[in-house]
C-alpha cells in the first residue's frame, strides 16, 4: 500500500464509519491512523472497530495505527433555573458552587477546583465562548462576575477558563478506566486531553507504562506557556484547535499552530493538526476553498498528519472526505512552493552523532537521488530523526517490533515494515535491499541510503550510514 504523499491522514471512527466495508474503504482512500474517540461510543463499539482494523491490517500486510483519544475533564454548568437564562451584556451574575440553581440570578458551577483557583479579572467562557463573563469578586462558595458578552445560557453548557490554571488532573476516573481498556485492546497512541503542565504528562507516562505512545493535546493557554517541557515529555502532539481557539483569540491560533509544528519538528516529535479541517464535508460532498487552504497550510507548515473528526465519524461523506484530504495533500506536496518553504523551515541539528548521522542520511539521499532511506530502528527514534529533515526521499522504517511499526504509521514520509533483527553489516544490507524491493521502493541499479546503530539492536545509537547500489 504505497501512499503517494508524505503527510499522514488520521480519521475518526463513529456511527458513520463503524462497519467493516466502510473502514476498509477509508483505509484504501488513504487513512494511516484510525482515531477512537472515547468521548463517544461504548467499549463494545470501540472493541468492534479495533477488531476490524486489525483484521484489515493482517489482510493488507500494512501497519495501521490506532489512536485512543481520552475525553479528559469537562467543565460544565449545572442545571439553571427553568432550563435557560438570558444574560444581558453589562449585567452581573453570581456563580454558585452547586449542581442546580433556583434563582435566575445564579449560575450553578459544581467544580470546587474553579473556586479555589479563579481570580478577579479572569474570564469564564460559556458555550464555546458565546457568552463571556469576567470575574469581579470572590467568596468561599460564589463567584461574582460581570457579563462582558451576553446571550442565552442553558443547562450543562461547557465552561472554558483561559486565564486560570486549575489544580486538576487531566486524567479523570473515566479516563483511567478507558485507558486501561484501551491498553488491553492494544492501542498504539493515547491522546490526553486538556494538558496544562509538564506534570500532567509525567502522570500519563506512569499510567501508560510504555504500552503506547503518549500524545499531548494542546488546547489550553497554560500549556503554551510550558510548551518546551511538554513537547520534551510527550511522544507526540496534537494541536486541538477547537478548544484552543475558544481559549485564545482566534487571530492567535494560526501563529500558535505554526509555532507548535516548528517546535515538534525541532524535537523530532510527530505533530497532528486537528479540528474542523473539512468541517463542511459533514453535510456536503465538497469542502469550502478556505478549508482546502487550511489543510494545505498545515502541509506547508510541515505537520506530520492532519485529522478528520466528525467528517469521518458522523458525516454523510466519510470516504469522500478522506479522498478529498488525500488529494489536497498530494497536490500541495507537488506544488513548486512546497520544497522551498519546507527547506526554509529546516531546524538546526543538535551537535550529537545520532542527530548528525540521521540528518546526513537525508541530505545524502537527496543529493545522490537515492530511491529511499532505510532506517533500522528499535523504538522509532532513528526514523523520527530522519523524518525531521523532511527530505523528498521516502523513508522505510525497519523494526522487529510490531508496536513500533504501527506507531511509525503517524510519522511524516515513513513507511514502516516489521522485519527480523540484524546482527552484522552483511545482514543489514541484505535486509534493507530485500525489504525495499518487496515494498517496490527501489529497482535494480538504483541506490539506497541505509542507517542503523552499532552495536545492532541497541536503541538510540544511530551512528552508521551506508550507500548501497541494488
Amino acid at each position: 500500500m504505497k501512499r503517494h504523499r508524505r503527510a499522514k491522514i488520521v480519521a475518526t471512527l463513529g456511527p458513520a464509519s463503524s462497519d467493516a466495508d466502510t473502514i476498509r474503504r477509508l483505509f484504501e482512500a488513504g487513512v494511516d491512523v484510525f482515531r477512537l474517540n472515547f468521548s463517544h461510543g461504548s467499549k463494545d463499539d470501540h472493541r468492534a472497530r479495533r477488531d476490524i482494523i486489525r483484521s484489515l491490517e493482517r489482510e493488507a500486510d500494512y501497519p495501521i495505527a490506532i489512536l485512543q483519544d481520552l475525553q479528559g475533564p469537562k467543565i460544565r454548568l449545572g442545571a439553571v433555573k427553568d432550563g435557560k437564562v438570558a444574560l444581558a451584556t453589562g449585567s452581573t451574575i453570581r456563580l454558585v458552587l452547586d449542581k442546580t440553581a433556583s434563582d435566575a440570578g445564579h449560575l450553578p458551577l459544581p467544580h470546587p477546583e474553579i473556586f479555589e483557583a479563579v481570580m478577579p479579572g479572569h474570564n469564564l467562557l460559556v458555550d464555546d465562548g458565546k457568552v463571556r463573563l469576567v470575574v469581579t469578586g470572590l467568596t468561599n462558595d460564589a463567584i461574582e462576575a460581570r457579563v462582558a458578552v451576553g446571550g442565552v445560557v442553558s443547562d450543562r453548557k461547557g465552561v472554558n477558563l483561559p486565564d486560570t490554571v486549575l489544580q486538576l488532573s487531566p486524567i479523570t476516573e473515566k479516563d483511567r478506566e478507558d485507558l486501561a481498556f484501551g491498553l488491553d485492546l492494544g492501542v498504539d497512541w493515547v491522546a490526553f486531553s486538556f494538558v496544562q503542565r509538564p506534570s500532567d504528562l509525567i502522570e500519563a507516562h506512569q499510567l501508560v507504562g510504555g504500552r503506547a505512545g503518549v500524545m499531548a493535546k494542546i488546547e489550553k493557554p497554560s500549556a503554551l506557556t510550558a510548551i518546551d517541557d511538554i513537547i520534551t515529555l510527550a511522544d507526540a502532539v496534537m494541536v486541538a484547535r477547537g478548544d484552543l481557539g475558544v481559549e485564545i483569540p482566534a487571530e492567535d491560533v494560526p501563529g500558535a499552530q505554526k509555532d507548535l509544528v516548528r517546535l515538534c519538528r525541532l524535537a523530532a516529535k510527530p505533530v497532528i493538526i486537528a479540528t474542523q479541517m473539512l468541517e463542511s464535508m459533514i453535510q456536503t460532498p465538497t469542502p469550502t476553498r478556505a478549508e482546502a487552504s487550511d489543510v494545505a497550510t498545515a502541509i506547508y507548515d510541515g505537520a506530520d498528519a492532519v485529522m478528520l473528526s466528525a467528517e469521518s465519524a458522523s458525516g454523510q461523506f466519510p470516504v469522500h472526505a478522506v479522498e478529498t484530504m488525500d488529494r489536497i495533500i498530494r497536490r500541495t506536496e507537488q506544488h513548486r512552493s512546497y520544497r522551498p518553504i519546507i527547506e526554509a523551515l529546516k531546524p538546526a541539528i543538535e551537535a550529537m552523532p545520532q542527530h548528525a548521522v540521521a540528518a546526513a542520511a537525508a541530505e545524502v539521499a537527496d543529493a545522490i537521488g537515492a530511491s529511499a532511506v532505510v532506517a533500522f530502528t528499535q523504538n522509532g527514534t532513528t526514523a523520527y530523526r530522519i523524518a525531521r529533515q523532511r527530505s523528498p526521499v521516502p523513508i522505510l522504517g525497519l523494526t522487529p517490533h510490531e508496536q513500533t511499526a504501527r506507531r511509525l504509521a503517524l510519522l511524516w514520509g515513513t513507511y514502516s515494515i516489521r522485519s527480523d533483527e540484524v546482527s552484522d553489516y552483511s545482514q543489514m544490507v541484505d535486509q534493507a535491499v530485500a525489504q525495499a524491493l518487496a515494498a517496490d521502493y527501489v529497482k535494480p541499479g538504483e541506490t539506497l541510503v541505509v542507517v542503523a546503530g552499532v552495536p545492532f539492536g541497541q536503541s538510540g545509537s544511530t551512528n552508521n550510514l551506508r550507500v548501497v547500489t541494488v
